[in-house]
């Protein structure tokens, strides 16, 4: 018997659930995914897109991986912005890290892992361009900026790909949003925009 038979049943018991409350949620989402989001995350299993924004599966097109970056060199990220750009025509690309980000930590301690050290050198890039904003703040202060100063040069190079220019050469509705998430309250807070109401609940 395999070790994971839970996850079968507890598949089997959601599958009938969802049907019960709504008999044609499987067919509409069989049908076709048109979300106009697409969410670039931290493969953190802590943080699972849908269910923080509470949304059903088919509202969101997910990638995720350490520490949420957006590399000029990641085919795989690449790949999934110009398919939810250029074919789903997403109206927002959200890229949401996490305060208490182990990659954030672990690139800013100078650990060594191993071969994602190379992945992490990404982030201590971050570190050495806002050095400055990092000066004088202890080791719980400094791993939260850092992973909001992430967050926000992640959404530049979303910016900066020739997948978003031209889109909006094209005249495409796209919104580049930059979120962090709290594991301490499960609250959403939108660095861009640090006066909306939904910051200060």
């Amino acid at each position: 018997m395999s070790d994971l038979n839970y996850l079968l049943e507890n598949n089997l018991r959601w599958s009938e659930r969802t049907k019960q409350a709504d008999p044609e949620f499987f067919k509409r989402l069989a049908a076709q995914q048109k979300p106009e989001i697409l969410w670039i995350g931290c493969s953190d299993s802590r943080v699972p897109a849908n269910q923080i924004i509470d949304l059903l599966p088919g509202d969101v097109f997910v990638h995720r991986n350490v520490a949420n970056l957006v590399v000029h060199t990641d085919f795989n990220c690449l790949s999934v912005m110009q398919f939810a750009i250029e074919v789903l025509k997403v109206k927002h690309v959200i890229v949401c890290g996490h305060y208490g980000c182990g990659g954030v930590d672990a690139a800013i301690a100078g650990a060594e892992l191993g071969l994602i050290d190379n992945w992490l050198e990404n982030i201590r890039n971050v570190a050495s361009k806002y050095a400055d904003q990092l000066v004088g703040l202890d080791d719980h202060a400094k791993s939260a900026k850092m992973c909001e100063l992430n967050v926000i040069e992640q959404a530049q190079n979303v910016r900066r790909t020739g997948i978003y220019k031209d889109a909006i050469k094209r005249g495409q509705d796209v919104t580049i949003h930059s979120w962090i998430y709290s594991l301490k309250n499960g609250r959403i807070t939108d660095l861009g925009n640090p006066d909306s109401p939904y910051n200060k609940r």
